[in-house]
């Protein structure tokens, strides 16, 4: 029997420290400026140690000559010991560069070591500044991350069956990065395990999105989100089964699972700060936002066959990670949690499996929602906005939201308009829309606003229900339009993922398959709210 990994998978440990250890294997650290793409005989910025570990001319020089702007390259060390050492590259030294710095170091010393060293120490160049280190740590943890199912006959898969991957038996288990007085050791600290969270809780998004479908029905995403959220303190979660859906009206929900046999669930995961604490009650902390409620709405489809409005066969494997929203609210509630924001957060995931069978629902179907309203269903393929709707609903009616939130692997419309590295972002209010791109561009996560033009709300009308699934003219548009419908007038985004949620290649710091998108962002965004933006 094949092994499923247990989630989270391990990665990559980042810390930081004043020492080098001589038997460990070294990484220099080139920096900028110059850097990569110098021309011959221009001088570079060598981490700190350079001169103790040996690096030799020759090799500088050749790593003048074959980098090319842009690029980030590892090239052995002439040194005393020649197979213990390697030269990094930031390229022209933006956060993305010293992001995808990070993850080349895992890759490729995993890849060029049989077994890999355990411990690599990175010697930082003078001048690195905290959020530079943040970025290339971030590199490293989410570069490591590896998904496999392995065969259950042992040979090199570990025991949770996790396989030769970043952090596996021939990997890197941990960086430690080498810096100097004159670089801060507090902040650089503090700010790399921020980071090590950040990256971790991609990790965990990118496991979810990847568990094979047929271990992963809408049981156990409930179920395992439950289970991780018990290891945080204050975090709450519960599972409402079917039955609870239908005592409460989740029509949209119970429409899009009827199809399987693996009934849908209602995940919710609540982060309560606790008040009783001195430095936490709001009467000696105004920073403490017990009135400010951000909810977060992800989708949740475990798999998705497009119902009796069948998808094609030849992508329907990629519908694994159609619940990359779902997993990026589970990994931010969970960081929410272990960060202790002074916010109340809570995330709503409905789960569904969309599959075809004679219960299955059908085009021409009209479903009643949380709160009553009804939709007249045209296309069962665009089952995600339905299960959103109630959670949606039930988020206005149950839950007080001061700020709603919902991220989706929505409509393929968006992967046309922004491709496969950007996010489309709809929101109500302008401060909204900037907090989030804020937050996108301070982890290193993509956004761009998208219009709710109101020259198509009237399409979202219809004859026979008050609503219609899908309204005619811009798919994407009118996808985010149908959802406002159920957000009451209150501060709200919605976020469409369908592009940046999976990747068929690795490139930067991003790994094929699942790729997290999105959670770093929300975590950014709930740091960033009036009353924690004053503490960090």
């Amino acid at each position: 029997m094949p092994v499923i990994p247990e989630v989270p998978t391990p990665l990559v440990e980042v810390r930081v420290q004043a020492r080098r250890d001589p038997e460990v294997p070294d990484v220099v650290l080139v920096g900028h400026p110059p850097c990569v793409g110098s021309p011959a005989g221009e001088e570079l910025i060598l981490g700190a140690g350079a001169d103790e570990i040996g690096v030799d001319e020759r090799w500088l020089a050749q790593y003048r000559v074959s980098a090319t702007p842009g690029s980030t390259q590892l090239v052995p060390l002439a040194a005393t010991r020649p197979d213990h050492g390697w030269l990094l590259g930031t390229a022209a030294g933006s956060m993305g560069d010293w992001r995808a710095a990070g993850a080349a170091l895992v890759r490729a010393i995993s890849a060029a070591t049989r077994p890999g060293p355990r411990l690599v120490q990175v010697h930082l160049p003078a001048g690195t500044s905290a959020h530079q280190a943040a970025s290339l740590a971030l590199g490293c943890v989410v570069g490591s991350h590896r998904y496999r199912v392995t065969s259950g006959g042992g040979g090199t898969a570990g025991p949770q069956g996790i396989g030769p991957q970043g952090i596996g038996p021939q990997g890197i288990g941990t960086v430690a990065l080498i810096a100097t007085p004159d670089h801060g050791l507090g902040p650089l600290t503090e700010a790399v395990a921020r980071a090590q969270l950040l990256g971790r809780a991609t990790g965990l998004a990118r496991d979810l999105a990847n568990t094979p479908s047929g271990h992963k029905d809408p049981a156990w995403l409930a179920g395992t989100a439950a289970r991780l959220a018990a290891t945080v303190p204050g975090l709450r979660a519960t599972v409402h089964d079917e039955h609870w859906l239908a005592e409460h009206g989740f029509g949209g929900v119970l429409a899009v699972g009827g199809g399987s046999a693996r009934p849908p669930r209602l995940l919710e995961l609540a982060w309560q700060p606790p008040a009783v604490r001195p430095e936490t009650n709001p009467e000696t902390n105004p920073e403490m936002n017990t009135e400010k409620h951000l909810v977060l709405v992800g989708k949740g489809i475990t798999f998705d066959t497009g119902g009796i409005s069948i998808k094609r066969a030849q992508d329907m494997h990629w519908m694994r990670t159609d619940m990359s929203g779902g997993a990026a609210v589970i990994a931010t509630l969970l960081a929410v949690g272990q960060l202790k924001l002074p916010l109340r957060v809570t995330g709503l995931v409905p789960c569904a499996e969309n599959h075809v069978s004679g219960s299955a629902y059908r085009p021409g179907d009209v479903v009643r929602h949380v709160g009553g309203r009804t939709t007249e269903v045209t296309n069962t393929d665009a089952e995600g906005r339905l299960v959103l709707a109630d959670a949606l609903a039930y988020a206005v009616r149950e839950l007080a939201p001061t700020t709603l939130l919902d991220v989706a692997t929505l409509t393929g419309a968006m992967k046309v308009s922004l491709g496969l590295r950007t996010g489309g972002l709809f929101a109500t209010e302008p401060e909204l829309a900037e907090r989030i791109q804020a937050a996108g561009e301070a982890v290193g996560e993509a956004w761009w606003p998208m219009p709710l033009l109101d020259d198509h709300a009237e399409g979202v009308r219809s004859e026979i229900a008050d609503l219609r699934q899908c309204p005619p003219g811009p798919a994407g548009i009118t996808a985010a339009l149908f959802l406002r419908e159920f957000t009451a007038g209150l501060p709200w985004a919605h976020l469409d993922i369908a592009g940046p949620a999976r990747a068929e290649r690795d490139y930067a710091e991003v790994n094929a398959g699942g790729t997290g998108f999105a959670t770093r962002t929300l975590i950014e965004l709930a740091g960033s709210l009036p009353g924690y933006a004053a503490r960090r």
